[in-house]
């Protein structure tokens, strides 16, 4: 038809899929200027394309359908200046939280990438003075089993997403020495995530200082026999255990689905005996 486009046409004209020039038209942000009655073909105006444009851009800038709908209403320049300035606050944000997401990445890959050191060193027990460092934390209930540290876990993950805390992507678990000494090495009582330094409630810092510290790789049910050498290791050496034990999962189930790939890191807080 004359002056009029095919919805063919348009989606090639506009590199836009016929599927959504449909959905565009089904909610009302869109519609054709002519629709045949006979055979239901929708056909759409030159007058037309400046307005597709706009809705194509600003889906591009990152306003939703909604949002386009409303906006195009009735449209002005003091109305366009203050829907853009809106958005450019949005997009900051969204930019902060990509170079947070980025530099999380960064420091998981490193971290994989020197996993082949430590699992060469995973059974030894080492002295080190470590650097203080935070945690966001989360309580596990009764009667702590590992489904029960799992879940402690997410909803560590989901308050942390929830409330954009700079979190690592990485988990851990605290386990009472209580406990260890008992053998019940799986009991944590608490799931927690690294974080950096901020004031948020649930946040705890654990403090630099000297810890024993050796790893365990495999399945975390055969944890004890690392515990077992870190307990033998402090004996023999005179170390008095002066706190709960912490384990920080360097590889798990969010990098692999080989148990036998795992590589936990477990420290406990020593001090010399007199």
């Amino acid at each position: 038809m004359k002056n009029l486009f095919s919805i063919g046409e348009l989606s090639k004209l506009q590199n836009i899929s016929r599927q959504t020039l449909i959905f565009y038209d089904k909610i009302g942000l869109f519609c054709p200027a002519y629709v045949d009655p006979e055979n239901g073909y929708r056909y759409y105006s030159a007058a037309q394309l400046d307005f597709l444009d706009t809705i194509c851009i600003m889906k591009r800038i990152g306003f939703s359908l909604d949002e386009i709908k409303s906006y195009l209403k009735e449209y002005t320049l003091d109305t366009s200046m203050v829907a853009l300035r809106k958005q450019l606050t949005i997009i900051d944000r969204q930019i902060e939280e990509l170079q947070l997401i980025k530099s999380r990445v960064e420091h998981r890959c490193l971290q994989l990438e020197q996993s082949a050191a430590i699992r060469s060193q995973y059974a030894e027990v080492s002295v080190q003075t470590v650097q203080s460092q935070y945690i966001v934390w989360q309580e596990v209930a009764a009667p702590y089993t590992l489904d029960r540290v799992s879940m402690a876990t997410k909803q560590c993950f989901v308050r942390s997403f929830k409330e954009r805390l700079p979190v690592f992507f990485q988990s851990g678990a605290i386990v009472p020495l209580a406990r260890i000494l008992r053998g019940e090495y799986t009991l944590a009582s608490h799931a927690f995530l690294p974080i950096e330094k901020c004031s948020a409630n649930g946040v705890a810092e654990l403090p630099a200082g000297q810890c024993a510290v050796t790893y365990h790789t495999g399945d975390y049910l055969s944890i004890g026999t690392a515990y077992e050498r870190l307990l033998q290791y402090c004996r023999a050496h005179r170390l008095q255990i002066i706190s709960d034990s912490y384990e920080f999962a360097l590889i798990d189930y969010l990098s692999t689905g080989d148990e036998a790939e795992y590589i936990t890191k477990i420290l406990f807080y020593v001090e010399d005996t007199p």
